[in-house]
This record gives C-alpha cells, sequence and structure tokens, in this order.
C-alpha cells in the first residue's frame, strides 16, 4: 500500500517547473544519475534539488544546468535524504519494472530528459527497468513529409502495406535508437531491440484487420533475450513492432507490449506513462484523482462509465497484467518531470496504481 512508509514520501522531489506537492514544504529535484550527487539550494530560496551529475563535462545534451558548490548543510542534507530512500530500494531492488513511454514525455525535450534520468537512476540502485515505446507523433511526422494520409479508426492507426514500412522505420531506427543513445549517454547500457528481435514477440492480425491493416496483437511473448539483458545489467529499450508466423510485420499498441512484456518477465510493477493525471472519479474533475484501487474497484468504475474513452485500453491492459502475475500497475502523469521516481520512490505516487 502506499501508506506504508508515508513519512519516507518527502524525501525526494524532482526536477521542475512544475514541482511535485508533497508533505515536505522542502523541495528536491534529482538529476542525471551518474556518479557524483549533489544536493543545491539557490540564494533566495529554500527549494532544493538532489542532483547526479553525468561525468561528461559536457551536459548540453541533457539540458543540465551549471551546479553551484555545496555548503555544510547541502552535505547533511544529501546524507539524509540519501538514508531515507532505502526502504524504497530496498523493496525494490533485485524488481523487475516496466514502463511504457509515450504521450506527452515523448514530445517534450525535458521530459524525454527526466524519463531517461529516471530510468539510469533507477538501474543505477539496483532495479531492473525495461522500456517499452511507442512513437505517434514522429510517424506522423514522416508520414506527412512522404504526403501518406494519417488515419485512425476507434483510436487505432489504420496501417496498410506503406504505412507499416514507416512505422517500422520511425520507431526501430529512429525512437528507438535515439533513447538507447540517450540512456547510454546518462550514464547507462541500454539495448534497443523491437519485437521481432531474438523472438520476443510473435504477433496476429487484430480481429478487425480488414478496416485496420497491419495491426496487430501479441500472441506470444519469449523473454529470453530479454532476461539476459536484463540479467547483465543493461537496460532494454523495445519497439512495439513485430512479425507474425509469416514474418509479416505488424504495429502493435505499445500498452499491450508492455503489459504482456511485464507479466512474461514476472515484473513487480507495469508503469504507463500518459497524458492525463490517473484514474479520475470524476472525469470533469481533475482533483478527483484515484491513488489506489483493485481490480473489482475499476472494473466497476468502467460498468458505471466512470472510465472512458482512450483509458479503456489502458485499464485492460493493466488488468491482464495483473491477472497474469504482476504485483501492481500504475497510470500515471508522464506531463510532469521525474513522475516516474515519483510513483517508485514515494508512498504518495504520481497517478493511479490498480492492484490485484
Amino acid at each position: 500500500g502506499r501508506n506504508s512508509h508515508r513519512q519516507i514520501s518527502s524525501f525526494l522531489l524532482f526536477t521542475g517547473p512544475p514541482f511535485i506537492s508533497l508533505p515536505n514544504k522542502d523541495k528536491i529535484k534529482s538529476r542525471n544519475p551518474k556518479p557524483q550527487l549533489q544536493i543545491l539550494q539557490t540564494p533566495n530560496s529554500r527549494r532544493l534539488r538532489l542532483s547526479i551529475r553525468a561525468s561528461s563535462p559536457s551536459s548540453t545534451a541533457l539540458n543540465d544546468p551549471p551546479l553551484p558548490s555545496l555548503t555544510n548543510s547541502d552535505l547533511q542534507l544529501r546524507v539524509r535524504i540519501l538514508s531515507e530512500s532505502l526502504p524504497y530500494i530496498q523493496k525494490f531492488r533485485g524488481k523487475t519494472i516496466v514502463v511504457k513511454y509515450g504521450g506527452a514525455a515523448m514530445k517534450s525535450a525535458e521530459l524525454k530528459a527526466s524519463v531517461v534520468r529516471d530510468l539510469v537512476l533507477l538501474s543505477c540502485v539496483g532495479l531492473r527497468p525495461v522500456l517499452v515505446h511507442g512513437g505517434g507523433p514522429e510517424i506522423n511526422v514522416l508520414l506527412n513529409q512522404l504526403n501518406i494520409p494519417a488515419q485512425f479508426r476507434d483510436g487505432l492507426r489504420v496501417t496498410d502495406a506503406g504505412t507499416m514500412e514507416v512505422v517500422s522505420m520511425v520507431l526501430v531506427g529512429k525512437v528507438n535508437k535515439d533513447l538507447v543513445s540517450r540512456i547510454n549517454y546518462a550514464g547507462a547500457t541500454a539495448v534497443g531491440l523491437s519485437g521481432m528481435d531474438g523472438r520476443l514477440l510473435v504477433a496476429r492480425p487484430s480481429p478487425n484487420a480488414a478496416q485496420l491493416g497491419f495491426v496487430g496483437e501479441v500472441a506470444r511473448v519469449d523473454p529470453t533475450v530479454l532476461q539476459t539483458i536484463v540479467d547483465n545489467g543493461s537496460i532494454p529499450v523495445i519497439a512495439s513492432v513485430a512479425a507474425d508466423e509469416y514474418g509479416q510485420p505488424y504495429n502493435i499498441n505499445a500498452d499491450t507490449v508492455a503489459g504482456e512484456v511485464a507479466a512474461a518477465l514476472g515484473g513487480e510493477k507495469l508503469i504507463l506513462l500518459t497524458d492525463v493525471a490517473g484514474i479520475l472519479r470524476n472525469r470533469e474533475d481533475p482533483g478527483s484523482l484515484v491513488k489506489e484501487i483493485d481490480i473489482k474497484g475499476v472494473k466497476k468504475m468502467v460498468e458505471e462509465g466512470k472510465v472512458g474513452g482512450g483509458m479503456i485500453p489502458k485499464v485492460n491492459c493493466c488488468i491482464r497484467s495483473l491477472a497474469q502475475g504482476v504485483t501492481t500497475a500504475s497510470i500515471i502523469d508522464g506531463r510532469v518531470e521525474h513522475s516516474l521516481l515519483h510513483e517508485i520512490m514515494t508512498d504518495e505516487g504520481a497517478g493511479t496504481m490498480i492492484a490485484s
């Protein structure tokens, strides 16, 4: 539950703006993880930030500001923060965390850098993160450049043979390698994959393939290649493209891929980064966020119409992964910097956590 270490939840504040409200009015930022940690305090503000600097002399690629020197009080606070993070590190050390990355977090350079830093920090303290990504905005850009119209039906991209080629090029050749490069730069080792590599995923056509074209579902997962990468201390980065038994590529929803991969790996947590705060009791009231709910409760919300639109497939993805053994599944606000760390390293979380 989120209340087991409530006193710890003030230990970490993430890079702003926007700042995430925590019980403690002192605010701490998490920066790019590489061995050197620094706690910073600006002269005219009590807002504090934890900074983990890359060893590279140049930090412009990740938009890191220059760091002032530390005072004795800064050093003491750094030690206290690291000490208070211990229960979370102990709880999740050695556990697999599967993160689906997309939406606003993919469009903003600052949010992209935030997700990368979070993943590398989690890896550095002993968690086993796996990143699954889509790339809708990037696909649309290339389709537009090639004068190929983008079509959607029920929220899914209509994917003919030409569009499928573009999807593969963008997801596997561009977005995937960009993320791998960023994670490597930030101090971890990333390995880029698609569902076709190592027979990781086998696809099958969607039930409404006649209308959607080469839009697929996950028929099965073979996590062997992933297990090797994770056991080696590296971070797998998976593009949501896979082929069927006959080698035909399919475009698969990244949420679905993340859920199936989490289940196949026996993941502790599935985390979906979205463009909303999480599941709301009242869709018109952003303040009605549901912080924690079980499968029965979320199914009831769907039946009552409180969960609708694009949130329904995300909720169904979470329910399916939980039914296959994943411990918790969370839908969090990817528009907030370091929401990933906030979800894992505090009891407050950064969205809605669904438990079995």
